[in-house]
């Protein structure tokens, strides 16, 4: 999962910036135009789409899934915020609300924001859908991936970076989005996104 100064390192390409600010201007006009949101988080909160599409897989956010979304809210936020009110929390009620009108330019400047900062071209290649791969060799190959790499997938999908490695449940309206997110992104054309997708557990 992502943190305030890894934001604050992936907003620093110009490119980025210049995006994040021209979509930042945009998305307050039409939703929150009172909303006070730095570049810095409102970029924290792009990143956040992944995982609200997930959340929002069957319709709508439960409780559980509210304080989980919170949680990791807090963590991109510039500075930190605990008892106070947390503006990518915030910022994010607007994002539900109008996320189907949002999620393609959200995804596409994520996708962006990869581009900008490894070869993600270098990780695509043919996949073979009949392809096995055992547990140890998963991991061997999310190892040698670059750590960014892991970074986005455990941001996007995981509460936590460790669980790339290990199994984990998921049921099969979530494991849906998931997968049709990371379409989305154009992950589907590298194989390790796909052997990720194997470890999951579906319910």
């Amino acid at each position: 999962m992502f943190t305030e100064y890894e934001i604050e390192t992936l907003i620093g390409n110009e490119d980025l910036m210049t995006s994040t600010k021209s979509l930042k201007k945009k998305f307050l006009k039409q939703e929150a135009p009172y909303l006070e949101l730095s570049d810095e988080d409102f970029f924290a909160l792009m990143m956040m789409v992944p995982t609200v599409g997930v959340a929002l897989a069957n319709g709508s956010v439960s409780l559980f899934e509210e304080m989980a979304l919170n949680k990791k809210a807090r963590k991109l936020s510039k500075g930190g915020y605990f008892l106070k009110k947390d503006p990518v929390v915030f910022g994010m009620k607007f994002l539900i609300q109008k996320y189907d009108f949002w999620e393609k330019e959200f995804l596409d400047f994520i996708r962006m924001t990869m581009e900008k900062t490894f070869d993600i071209k270098k990780l695509e290649k043919d996949y073979d859908p009949n392809a096995t791969v055992d547990v140890s060799q998963y991991r061997l190959e999310m190892l040698k991936a670059p750590y960014i790499f892991t970074r986005f997938l455990a941001s996007f999908f995981l509460e936590s970076d460790d669980d790339v490695f290990g199994p984990r449940k998921v049921n099969s309206t979530d494991f849906g989005r998931i997968t049709s997110i990371g379409q989305k992104l154009g992950l589907d054309k590298i194989p390790l996104f796909h052997y990720f997708l194997n470890t999951f557990e579906v319910k």
